[in-house]
C-alpha cells in the first residue's frame, strides 16, 4: 500500500477502496456512517494487498 493510499485510508475510506469492487464499498461506506474508525480500520483490512 502505497502512502497516498493510506493517507486516503484515513481521510475518506470509502474514496480508498474505489478500485476494490462495489462490495468493498458498500461495506466501507457502511462502517463509515457507524463510525469513522471502523470505516477506516475497514478501508486498511481492504487496501492491505
Amino acid at each position: 500500500m502505497s502512502c497516498l493510499r493510506a493517507l486516503l485510508c484515513l481521510i475518506c475510506p470509502p474514496l480508498a477502496v474505489l478500485d476494490k469492487g462495489c462490495g468493498s464499498i458498500v461495506l466501507v461506506t457502511a462502517l463509515t456512517l457507524c463510525a469513522w474508525v471502523p470505516g477506516v480500520i475497514g478501508a486498511i483490512l481492504v487496501c492491505k494487498d
